[in-house]
């Protein structure tokens, strides 16, 4: 029986959500003119909590507007890296620190599930030590430049659970010799960990806790 450990990154790893602090940074380095577009972005917000546009949209619109509609990768994947070890540095829970490593010790692949998109998550994941990511993804124009469009879907809530079973078929992993491990802070994960032998509510909002206490979950605090 091999060992799978499977963590949500914004606010399970990380003190904070990492997806309107990254547009932020990379706006600052690239092209500090375009803060003054977060006003924009903050009607966009607006219209998600309204459910006039979904969560797929807001990402998309946030990106075009921070980012621009075409990002060389290069220039991207370099924002990523100074982003992601300033969050190792600052904002990466302790607690969850201690967690990484007590499931590499005992065996576990590291994989990172996060709606966060991968171009800087897999920069955060590559420096906590984790084997694999599963993200959001960018599509590509024929250039290779990453675009403010989402491939597929969007890694949240049950979409998560079916790219991470996409992404196990690809890498040849048996959910039937996977014993799995899952860690998330939010009940949009609920289909994740009821899938995994053993899931933990993670710095758990209120609706998490309530089904963890249903479920018999284990709440972790790691704040």
């Amino acid at each position: 029986m091999q060992h799978l450990a499977i963590y949500d990154m914004d606010k399970t790893i990380t003190a904070a959500p990492t997806w309107t602090r990254f547009l932020m940074h990379a706006a600052r380095v690239r092209a500090p003119w375009r803060l003054a577009l977060m006003p924009l972005a903050g009607v966009a917000g607006l219209g998600y909590l309204l459910k006039l546009i979904d969560r797929t949209k807001l990402k998309q619109l946030s990106q075009r507007l921070l980012l621009g509609r075409a990002v060389v990768a290069a220039d991207l994947e370099s924002v990523a890296e100074t982003f992601a070890a300033a969050e190792i540095a600052n904002g990466v829970l302790h607690g969850a620190r201690e967690r990484i490593e007590a499931d590499r010790a005992a065996g576990y692949r590291l994989v990172m599930a996060t709606a966060s998109h991968g171009y800087y998550a897999a920069a955060i994941a590559r420096l906590l030590g984790f084997d694999d990511v599963v993200a959001t993804q960018a599509r590509r124009d024929g250039q290779g430049r990453i675009l403010s469009v989402i491939e597929g879907d969007n890694c949240y809530g049950p979409a998560k659970l079916r790219m991470i079973e996409s992404w196990m078929q690809r890498a040849g992993i048996a959910r039937g010799d996977m014993h799995v491990r899952a860690y998330s802070d939010h009940v949009s994960d609920a289909p994740l960990l009821e899938w995994a032998d053993e899931g933990f509510a993670v710095n758990a909002h209120g609706p998490l806790q309530a089904l963890a206490a249903a479920r018999g979950w284990p709440l972790l605090d790691w704040r």
